[in-house]
């Protein structure tokens, strides 16, 4: 089989094996892009009173233990504490997707919001669905990408190195032609 029948059908086959995989690293990839605009996809940030956090890690538990709607009542129902100590906040994530915002100074509370980015995260990096997932299917589909990427740059440059090619045959021809005939003269 020629390479260039096979490239085609291997990039044919790429394309039909990759695409739902593709398809969601690429949507959940825009909405991501965007996530500081839409305050559904990711709560802003707001604004602490002083830039010096003053917060122990007792008064950050006490703090979100008193917002009844955000369930977090122990260090286990917290995923992670985000510092900001030049917008003087502290954001508490939740393992329930919800954020809390304190004045890193006070801890008043100055915000109780859902983050959908994490989900989106997950969905994009493929372990939503499992965590071998991410390994299995995404990683797979993003080599063979790689791979289709490559063979499609080639598809596109092969009519122009053709003709490259029939023009330097072509020339090199005219050249022999033209050297015989000077020769044939003298």
């Amino acid at each position: 089989m020629k390479a260039k029948i096979l490239n085609r059908k291997l990039h044919r086959w790429a394309a039909i094996v990759t695409a739902l995989p593709v398809v969601i690293v690429i949507i959940s990839g825009i909405i991501l892009q965007v996530k500081k605009e839409f305050d559904w996809i990711q709560p802003p940030t707001q604004r602490g009173t002083d830039s010096v956090p003053a917060l122990g890690f007792d008064q950050i538990l006490d703090a979100v233990r008193n917002v009844p709607d955000a369930g977090l009542t122990s260090w286990e129902d917290i995923d992670r504490l985000d510092v900001r100590p030049g917008k003087g906040i502290i954001k508490v994530r939740g393992n329930n997707d919800r954020e809390i915002q304190l004045d890193a100074a006070t801890g008043e509370v100055l915000q109780v919001a859902v983050r959908r980015s994490d989900l989106i995260e997950s969905i994009h990096d493929g372990s939503f669905f499992h965590e071998s997932f991410k390994l299995w299917v995404f990683l797979p589909s993003a080599v063979i990408l790689t791979v289709m990427w490559g063979t499609g740059i080639y598809l596109f440059l092969l009519p122009y190195m053709l003709r490259k090619h029939r023009r330097k045959e072509a020339w090199n021809r005219k050249a022999c032609v033209d050297a015989q005939h000077r020769t044939v003269s003298l």
